[in-house]
């Protein structure tokens, strides 16, 4: 909201961006109508997020926001006074106060922040099926699969346990007579065909997750979204900072994380009606990455969570280069707006400069498209929402500076903040409890026999006889063995007996060693990790 007010402070009520020819505020019992942060790089759109993510935290409302670059760290150590940010205040009657604001980093690889988890059942067949970049048929499968978990009282807490479900539902025709998982295959075959093809498909795309480094996401034990909601003991709103530097290198996990995020709150948080302030700030940097190549399904339901999640007093903020990049069904529920500058090199550019100006409402003194081309650094076009709900007139200001520190910190401030953080030791170490991978395992195990045909031996030595020999075919009756089978027993029948003789530690060496080559060792390392993780 644009007003003549003549104090530049912070109040109860607003919030002050920036000045231009009027003060520019941002109203916070408004602040739930969700936002928009729009510029080319290097225009100052990190400086405009950190300047109203520190507003709402001394207002004391939390902020979630996705660190890209790493400059966003900074809001957790007192800022600097240097010579053009206190003149920029001074011309804009505002005194430079340095402060800094509590903060929580979160990372989903559990390295420069609190690990962040969710589990497989937790993050639904849509999302994944988006973040597995799956066709519709594989998609139904994977639904298939859930439905099925969900019937049979299996939870899926991590990946193993979605790929024991996937390889369970699968028909084998090999194994009509005897099969301890024929419920859970027909269960499966009556919602439709499931192919061998098809989840040979989805296990490949599972894979390639991994590879990635999403198997760190999912566990337990799994975010508390309460846990974003925090204040700390001065009343100020905590700002929650995921780390998303490395995360950025997949962008469909980076994005899809999000938006199960706005998921959880939209599902978890009650209804609030219009606050009077928001509970919750959730700024989404590189918003772009949500709504590329997302089919209808997804496009349907993240409208609906921007829609309605207002009501739950979340305010939503995108962060993107041009307003183009949001579909218009979601761009018109964005009230308060922050336009940094655009260049226009080409007709293509010149034309998503004319859309950034269209929306907007006119000002008559401005030629908003123009202006959009002349903006400097740090200045930007802004139109927030009125008393009344609608937007204000267009209005060219020079951003507030920020009163914390301006660029990242340092791996020695990261880890002093961490170690004192309120969520430390929390989720700090990963919990793998039974779920549908071990319950799977168990009702094999039950029924396996070796390859002699007594009964296969129980506890863990047995499930994991019973694994590797149905993946290499160890535990049946064959002729002439493959030399993938060969290694597959014999690495078999060394862990038993290195087990039983309490020599485990010289196994991975003497096998290794032996065997050599990357098959063998990646054996080795999963007979091990089976054991000692058990």
């Amino acid at each position: 909201m644009v007003t003549s007010d003549s104090k530049m402070t912070d109040t109860d009520e607003k919030i002050f961006i920036g000045k231009g020819e009027q003060p520019a505020w941002l109203t916070l019992a408004l602040g739930n109508r969700h936002g928009l942060v729009t510029g080319a790089t290097g225009t100052g759109k990190t400086v405009s997020l950190q300047v109203m993510a520190e507003g709402f935290a001394r207002a004391g409302v939390p902020v979630f926001a996705a660190d890209i670059k790493g400059d966003l760290s900074g809001i957790s150590e007192v800022g600097e006074a240097k010579d053009f940010l206190v003149k920029r205040a001074s011309d804009m009657g505002l005194t430079f106060q340095p402060d800094q604001f509590s903060t929580v980093f979160w990372d989903v690889f559990g390295e420069q922040g609190h690990p962040v988890r969710a589990t497989v059942t937790e993050m639904g067949p849509l999302l994944l099926s988006r973040m597995l970049d799956l066709n519709d048929v594989q998609e139904g499968v994977l639904n298939v699969a859930f439905r099925v978990a969900d019937d049979n009282g299996l939870a899926l807490i991590d990946m193993k346990d979605l790929r024991a479900l996937l390889d369970a539902i699968v028909p084998d025709a090999g194994k009509k007579d005897n099969d301890p998982l024929a419920a859970i295959r027909k269960a499966a075959q009556g919602f439709g065909n499931v192919t061998r093809a098809t989840v040979g498909t989805i296990q490949r795309q599972l894979l390639v997750l991994e590879n990635q480094g999403g198997t760190k996401f999912f566990g337990e034990p799994a975010l508390s979204l309460k846990d974003f909601m925090r204040t700390d003991r001065d009343g100020r709103g905590m700002v929650n900072i995921l780390v998303a530097d490395k995360l950025m290198q997949s962008p469909r996990l980076y994005a899809t994380f999000l938006l199960w995020m706005l998921s959880e709150l939209f599902e978890e948080l009650p209804e609030v009606g219009d606050p009077p302030k928001p509970k919750l700030v959730f700024f989404f940097d590189e918003a772009h990455l949500l709504f590329n190549d997302a089919p209808k399904a997804l496009m349907d339901k993240i409208e609906q969570v921007v829609r309605l999640i207002r009501s739950k007093g979340v305010g939503v903020y995108f962060v993107t280069q041009n307003p183009v990049d949001v579909p218009d069904k979601v761009l018109g529920q964005l009230g308060n707006r922050v336009q940094h500058a655009l260049r226009a090199f080409t007709p293509r550019d010149q034309k998503a400069v004319a859309a950034a100006a269209q929306t907007f409402r006119p000002n008559p003194k401005l030629n908003t498209a123009q202006v959009i081309m002349e903006l400097g650094k740090g200045e930007a076009l802004v139109s927030f929402l009125e008393g009344n709900g609608t937007p204000a007139m267009v209005e060219r200001v020079m951003i507030r500076p920020p009163s914390a520190r301006i660029g990242p910190i340092t791996p020695e401030e990261r880890k002093a903040i961490i170690d004192n953080s309120p969520v430390k030791g929390k989720y700090d170490t990963a919990i793998d409890a039974e779920s549908a991978y071990e319950i799977l395992q168990k009702r094999v195990a039950g029924t396996a026999t070796t390859a002699d045909g007594s009964a296969g031996g129980g506890g863990m030595l047995g499930h994991l006889g019973a694994i590797v020999g149905s993946i290499f075919g160890t535990n049946v009756s064959r002729g002439r063995l493959s030399t993938g089978q060969l290694i597959a027993r014999n690495v078999t029948r060394s862990v038993t007996n290195q087990v039983v003789g309490g020599a485990v530690a010289g196994l991975g060496k003497s096998v290794g060693g032996s065997i050599g080559g990357s098959v063998g060792r990646a054996l080795v390392r999963g007979a091990l990790g089976g054991l000692l993780r058990r």
